[in-house]
């Protein structure tokens, strides 16, 4: 679970790296005091970190020499409280080199409990959570699936099961990650298989070598990936696609209902059915956060926490990611149209006035 598509910390920490908001306490809850000691040390951390892992070796270089001369002439030494202090340190990374999911983040003391650790911490996600918002018939012969994150719980997995089964044969498939914050491949590798006819490679993904090495030599994510030849200091991995006998959607119409929140995992999906033309993408270009990495304690006392991009995902025809860019849409029209699009597309009639698609 370390290589995630999103900060992983999304099962742990209040914040939408989706919508690159900080973490943000209850209304009602006062924000916790700053202590100049553990603020230093988390800069410390956070400089070696990047220097030794973030996926562009020179950006790392750069993010660590910038936070070192800043500790240096007391710029983090007097914040109001912790939350300002993450945002500050935040703001200073991105200036150096922008990343859609690189930030510091104040851990709730509710999830402080034990040692640190890398990766989502607090035991991820409840295993009860689905995170497939809404599911079914969208028209006649239409199957309709919305998700608003990847997390592979066995909620959202044996939910996803149960709709492949229940809409197989469906003319048309929908998938809507408009609202779709990020996560990892368990979902993915569930429901490819099902669109697929032929072996596929979808994208390739490179890790910095010094992780996985950190990881004694084994991969530090889970799905359908094979190891490829790469350039020196890269772990290279392609993620791919087998097709599932008598698949649920192989003779399916396929459409992606993208937005500009949609992020990570949700980029990750779009890229592969655009590159692979197996979809037909709705809607907006996408957040652009294309860089995934894992959640890093900074201090003894876990009070801060930094998700570290450690590698990238691409399409390996053009080595171009969407770190920054986003997946542009094949056809464009605004987030609350897509649907609606979508369906025409499929063939469906537009509803009589008065009546909705069911979004």
């Amino acid at each position: 679970m370390h290589r995630v598509l999103l900060a992983a910390a999304a099962a742990v920490l209040p914040f939408s790296p989706a919508s690159g908001e900080a973490p943000v306490a209850p209304a009602a809850a006062q924000a916790p005091a700053f202590d100049r000691a553990v603020a230093r040390e988390a800069v410390g951390s956070l400089a070696e970190r990047l220097e030794a892992d973030f996926v562009f070796p020179e950006a790392g270089k750069a993010y660590a020499a910038m936070l070192r001369a800043r500790l240096a002439e007391g710029a983090y030494d007097s914040f109001p409280d912790q939350r300002a202090f993450a945002e500050a340190v935040t703001t200073d990374l991105q200036k150096v080199h922008r990343d859609g999911h690189l930030r510091v983040h104040v851990v709730p003391p509710e999830a402080r409990s034990g040692p640190p650790q890398e990766g989502p911490g607090g035991g991820g996600p409840d295993p009860a959570l689905n995170t497939i918002t809404r599911s079914g018939w969208e028209a006649d012969g239409v199957a309709y699936i919305a998700f608003d994150a990847f997390f592979g719980t066995p909620a959202t997995m044996a939910a996803l099961e149960r709709f492949i089964a229940e809409h197989a044969g469906a003319r048309a498939l929908i998938i809507d990650i408009r609202a779709h914050r990020g996560g990892g491949l368990a979902e993915m590798d569930l429901l490819f298989p099902h669109l697929f006819t032929t072996p596929t490679t979808l994208v390739t993904m490179d890790t910095r070598a010094s992780v996985v090495a950190r990881m004694g030599g084994q991969g530090p994510a889970e799905g359908r990936l094979r190891r490829v030849a790469a350039p020196e200091g890269v772990v290279r991995d392609e993620h791919y696609v087998e097709p599932a006998a008598n698949g649920a959607f192989q003779r399916s119409a396929i459409y992606v209902l993208t937005s500009k929140r949609s992020a990570s995992a949700a980029e990750h999906l779009a890229l592969s059915l655009k590159r692979a033309g197996r979809a037909t993408l709705v809607g907006e270009t996408t957040y652009g956060a294309g860089n995934f990495g894992g959640m890093v304690p900074l201090d003894k006392a876990f009070t801060y926490a930094a998700f570290v991009p450690n590698g990238r995902t691409f399409d390996p025809d053009t080595g171009q990611g969407w770190e920054g860019t986003g997946v542009a849409p094949d056809v464009a029209v605004a987030a609350g149209d897509a649907l609606a699009k979508a369906l025409e597309l499929a063939g469906v009639a537009a509803p009589a006035a008065g009546q909705t698609t069911g979004e």
